[in-house]
């Protein structure tokens, strides 16, 4: 027996209950007929002439009804016989490479053929200006040359940093638009500036490129869109702080305070920008941001296929496993770190050789004194938490709860022989 079967070996897994958890399931169901009465009014259509090359920046996060958004717009600009093309804006995503962006959107779905148009992909950038800082603000080529500029985008909350505007439109004209080049200087002076210098940039970049509007999306707690607007530039600058608002009060959440160990499934660029969203996880990368559950120990067991090995957030947990190591790809995990500058969630978290043991290893290690009592969270990801598995010791507290109900009777953690869930 190795040193750590032997120090692990006599730690308990807790017994597991199912739990639901109730969020507010408002959204849109006919999207598609929404999007078109939004885009049809005159100050949108008035801004589109016959003729007129646009671009529509598509991002790699995966947006609800993102094929359907990026056909509809496209459709329209057809329609006032304008010539719509797609650029993946993406930062660094897709390893900073022209054909790696283009693979991006087709996991999401987006392609020439779903979208009905071409997809123009390619990583150089024009510079078309300076923040009083001297931070250099960029935008993609073939957007910078078109006559038109279309952003698609979904607005929540960032999980690095604060302010009036996160993540959404604003987000996506400055860092995505921006490619390589303008996710690394947005990022240069790192996330404590962040909330001053996305939208700085973003707006330069509507000052000075032909940023038509803007349709952005809220998705409620399932990850639906709940709210669909389209916008001005005026109207993006004026609008987007409430709906950041609005957006986080949407935001799924795990209803406890504090927590001895959180187990992950599985973690992914496609779930989020950080692998799993701390605004859930409660483990930010930044001290510039905060919220959620104080967790003493985190695990993280897998990667998703749709990650390709990205394995950023990884250093964010304590503790993961083998299985998810020998899937990750180094060097694009490694690109997020010297792309945002936040290297800790790159590095790799203690490595066990399977589930038991990584979540031995949390128990262990969570500070308590009777590891009996052990209050263990079970979730697949950051993005689905409508049920979860929650340890015998939270049961009262989850009785008690309005938003939780306790779905099953208590059970033993499904291992096999390689003592890897199942």
């Amino acid at each position: 027996m190795g040193i750590l079967q032997e120090l692990l070996n006599d730690i308990p897994v807790p017994k597991m209950a199912k739990v639901k958890v109730n969020f507010e399931n408002n959204k849109i169901d006919d999207l598609g007929t929404e999007l078109k009465k939004k885009l049809s009014q005159e100050k949108i259509q008035q801004k589109v002439k016959p003729g007129m090359e646009i671009a529509i920046a598509v991002g790699s996060r995966g947006l609800d009804r993102i094929v359907e958004l990026t056909a509809v717009t496209v459709q329209f600009l057809k329609d006032l016989g304008a010539k719509p093309f797609i650029v993946p804006s993406m930062g660094s995503h897709g390893g900073a490479t022209a054909e790696g962006q283009r693979e991006v959107l087709a996991h999401l779905g987006v392609t020439e053929e779903s979208a009905g148009c071409e997809i123009r992909s390619s990583m150089e950038v024009v510079k078309v200006g300076e923040l009083p800082n001297g931070l250099p603000v960029y935008v993609d080529k073939f957007a910078s040359e078109a006559d038109g500029i279309v952003v698609i985008n979904r607005v929540k909350p960032h999980t690095a940093f604060r302010g009036p505007v996160e993540s959404g439109i604003m987000k996506m004209i400055s860092i995505g638009l921006g490619k390589q080049k303008g996710a690394e200087a947005c990022h240069q002076m790192g996330f404590k500036y962040m909330a001053e210098n996305v939208p700085a940039m973003a707006k330069i970049i509507m000052e000075r490129t032909p940023v038509l509007f803007g349709v952005a999306t809220i998705e409620n707690a399932f990850d639906k869109v709940a709210v669909l607007e389209v916008l001005t530039p005026e109207e993006i600058v004026e609008k987007e702080p409430a709906l950041q608002k609005q957006a986080k009060e949407l935001l799924p959440k795990l209803f406890f305070d504090q927590l001895d160990v959180l187990l992950i499934d599985e973690i992914g660029k496609n779930i989020s920008g950080d692998g799993m969203d701390p605004n859930i996880t409660g483990r930010y990368p930044t001290p510039y941001a905060s919220g959620g559950p104080d967790v003493n120990k985190m695990v993280v067991l897998d990667v998703t296929v749709q990650s390709e090995g990205n394995a950023n957030g990884v250093g964010t947990a304590d503790f993961t496993t083998q299985r998810l190591v020998d899937k990750m790809d180094k060097e694009g995990t490694y690109a997020n770190g010297l792309t945002s500058t936040v290297c800790a969630p790159t590095k790799i978290a203690t490595t066990l050789p399977n589930d038991k043991m990584a979540i031995q290893a949390a128990v262990k290690t969570c500070n308590i004194l009777d590891f009996t009592k052990v209050k263990l969270v079970r979730i697949k990801n950051t993005l689905e938490l409508s049920q979860i598995e929650v340890s015998e010791p939270l049961l009262p507290y989850i009785s008690q709860h309005p938003n939780m109900e306790q779905i099953s009777e208590p059970y033993e953690f499904p291992f096999d022989r390689e003592g890897n869930l199942f």
